[in-house]
């Protein structure tokens, strides 16, 4: 499997990622994040600054990247600075499908930026254009954000066509979302084909906040899953300007940013393969990447675990937030 070829991977920042959810497209619901992108939103000037970040993280030793085909022109961006860095062949890239981007490059779309479709169709027109931009370069594809009543868990069609994709190279993942995380990656985890499971890696909501699908983060792992860990900000709540007060207490005791100290909790579980940043500008990403850094005591972890938040409060703090 191409995407095991992460595990190689000897940086010290092997185990952090960068996702570009948060450059792929002009609206995210990051917060902070209208003054995080230059003033225009066209399309050169995010690839341009995506290209800044992808320089930057490959520098500092970052191996994985995640796009996806809502993430507006992310693949394409991801595509093309693959092709302008021909030595980066140890980039590992993971891409998902099941939302189409809506937007039309537009902060104040009227209605959802992004429409949910896990059906084999959306599937084979998805895979065709995520293959047309990234070629061989696709480690990794994974079903977007899959809850339990998703059709994708029980959909023998589609598993088949996913089991196909698998035996030609590329493996097959899915992202959770929501306060039923922990169900559906249970759902996953029995999802099987000709007698073998089916999906290889999963991709949840960790967070100080947001704990609630460790144990089950743990089974995946024990199944021999690939973890990785998706919102670690949740969403710029746990950055330094809107950051709890515990947080920023354990920050300044570690001497490192609130960003990551919220990182590295994530990356202290001995489940986690891959805890990705969303970072928005090269000075958040080399702040980010401190994580590997923090130290973090059993004082610390115990002071920070009372930011838990109850799930479904967390979920619809989140569905407030606005896109950007």
């Amino acid at each position: 499997m191409p995407f095991a070829r992460l595990a190689a991977a000897t940086t010290p920042t092997a185990h952090l990622g960068l996702g570009l959810a948060a450059v792929g497209r002009p609206g995210y619901i990051t917060l902070g994040r209208e003054a995080d992108l230059p003033p225009s939103r066209s399309v050169e000037a995010l690839r341009a600054r995506t290209f800044e970040l992808l320089d930057a993280a490959y520098a500092s030793g970052v191996r994985y990247v995640d796009v996806a085909r809502s993430y507006g022109r992310s693949e394409e961006f991801l595509a093309d600075w693959l092709r302008a860095t021909p030595d980066a062949r140890d980039v590992v890239v993971g891409s998902k499908w099941g939302y189409t981007y809506t937007a039309d490059w537009r902060t104040d779309a009227e209605g959802p930026h992004e429409v949910k479709d896990h059906s084999v169709a959306a599937y084979d027109r998805q895979r065709a254009e995520s293959a047309e931009l990234l070629g061989d370069r696709l480690d990794l594809y994974q079903i977007h954000s899959v809850t339990p009543e998703s059709p994708a868990l029980t959909d023998k069609e589609l598993h088949a066509r996913l089991a196909e994709l698998a035996a030609q190279g590329v493996t097959v993942g899915l992202s959770v979302s929501g306060p039923e995380q922990a169900a559906a990656i249970r759902a996953a985890l029995a999802v099987t084909v000709d007698g073998g499971p089916l999906f290889r890696t999963v991709q949840a909501t960790y967070n100080l906040l947001e704990t609630s699908a460790g144990p089950a983060l743990a089974e995946a792992h024990d199944a021999g899953l690939t973890v990785l860990v998706k919102e670690g900000m949740a969403n710029g709540r746990l950055a330094a300007p809107h950051a709890p007060a515990a947080l920023r207490e354990v920050a300044e005791e570690t001497g490192l940013g609130c960003d990551a100290v919220a990182l590295a909790a994530p990356l202290c579980e001995p489940w986690a393969g891959v805890v990705l940043s969303g970072a928005a500008t090269s000075v958040q990403l080399v702040s980010n990447l401190h994580a590997t850094a923090v130290d973090l005591d059993a004082s610390h972890l115990e002071r920070l675990a009372g930011l838990v938040e109850e799930p479904r409060e967390y979920w619809g703090r989140r569905g407030e937030l606005p896109w950007h």
